[in-house]
């Protein structure tokens, strides 16, 4: 049975996926078909971007850490879900040229290239779910796909994606088509507080780094419940903040602030907030661990950080050259005469911008210890559910 432990109230916005699909079609067109990264920014509307970036930063202009109010935060959580798709709309295409298609952190072994560091992340969860070979398995905030391709890959399931950004649910059909995996994986558009998928459905249910998203843990935890089948399992990888994270400290408030805001979260909450939140929803919880404290030489944050030091292959160069302050720096000026040239939409550079001052604070948080983008928790739905 779920707990009756009560937390802030969520008002839950109308989906409406009309309005969603037409305004993605005036914004992306056709750049869902380009290649990624600045080939397919080129390709959106000016307008409809125009639109996006001003419902998007509406939400964090003018709104200092120091100042930041209870209400703020409110509007945020209010309009979580059109302020995640309008995110998603601006950084997509950033996140693809500068990451690679799954859009999360990882740990780092010794010498470990950068993209098998991301898979290896990917199979670790999955290992420790016990996911099943053609089991029926829910990607919570799918992205383009990159970590369903990898566990349809590594374990034989079946994946399916739920999204509520239209732009991610077609780039990540095209890349299992490419890859030959259309018949494992499917996408359907939704929104994880409010999931029309039949209860008891899935015989597990994963989210890396995209139920930071909700504006309630504790809310889509209980959806997350719902649609599990008795003794199935759930696995998540988790940003939080640590319970070192002190909101009465303006330092430590500013570091929260530019991650939500590059990052498009509404509300982010501490460790022992979120462990609560598993356990009110009904779950019972298995495992729990910052993979962030592991001692591993190499940290987390190092392609931000643009530390050379731990590059572990030349083919990593060019990836974490675009980490770099420097390397941000080119990619802005060149996004800046972009904009001016009308080769680029506007508000690239300011989307680019946030992003920038996002990897600064996770960088420092990382430092401090005062935020981890990998908090893994495995909690299982009762059998007796």
């Amino acid at each position: 049975m779920a707990s009756t432990a009560t937390y802030p109230a969520v008002t839950l916005e109308q989906e409406n996926h009309a309005r969603d699909a037409a305004f993605n079609r005036a914004l992306h067109g056709k750049s869902a078909q380009a290649s990624g990264g600045l080939m397919a920014m080129r390709k959106k509307d000016q307008a409809a971007q125009k639109a996006a970036v001003d419902e998007y930063f509406k939400h964090w202009d003018n709104k200092a850490a120091a100042n930041e109010t209870e209400a703020d935060r409110k509007a945020r959580r209010d309009e979580y879900a059109t302020l995640t798709r309008h995110y998603y709309n601006l950084a997509t295409d950033l996140y693809e040229y500068g990451w690679g298609t799954s859009f999360h952190f990882c740990r780092f072994a010794a010498k470990e290239s950068f993209y098998k560091a991301i898979a290896r992340h990917e199979h670790y969860l999955a290992l420790k779910m016990n996911m099943q070979e053609n089991s029926r398995v829910l990607d919570v905030g799918c992205g383009v796909g990159g970590p369903a391709r990898e566990m349809i890959k590594f374990t034989g399931a079946n994946v399916v994606g739920l999204n509520n950004n239209d732009y991610q649910i077609e780039r990540s059909l095209q890349y299992a088509a490419k890859e030959g995996l259309a018949d494992k994986f499917s996408a359907v558009k939704g929104d994880f507080m409010q999931m029309s998928f039949p209860e008891n459905s899935f015989d597990a249910v994963y989210a890396i780094e995209a139920t930071v998203h909700a504006p309630s843990l504790q809310g889509v935890y209980e959806q997350i419940y719902k649609v599990l089948k008795p003794g199935g399992v759930f696995g998540v990888y988790e940003w939080l903040m640590t319970d070192n994270y002190d909101n009465d400290n303006p330092k430590h408030r500013e570091i929260r602030l530019g991650i939500e805001q590059g990052d498009g979260i509404s509300n982010m909450v501490k460790i022992s907030e979120g462990l609560a939140a598993i356990r009110a929803a009904g779950f019972e919880l298995e495992h729990h661990e910052d993979l962030a404290e592991r001692p591993d030489a190499t940290p987390w944050y190092y392609p931000l950080a643009g530390d050379f030091r731990h590059l572990s292959s030349i083919g990593d160069l060019f990836t974490i050259t675009r980490m770099t302050w420097w390397g941000r720096a080119l990619i802005h000026r060149f996004i800046g005469v972009g904009e001016t040239l009308r080769l680029m939409p506007q508000g690239t550079q300011k989307t680019a911008d946030s992003l920038a001052v996002a990897a600064d604070c996770l960088v420092e948080g990382g430092k401090q210890k005062l935020f981890t983008p990998m908090y893994m928790i495995i909690a299982r739905k009762p059998v007796n559910a």
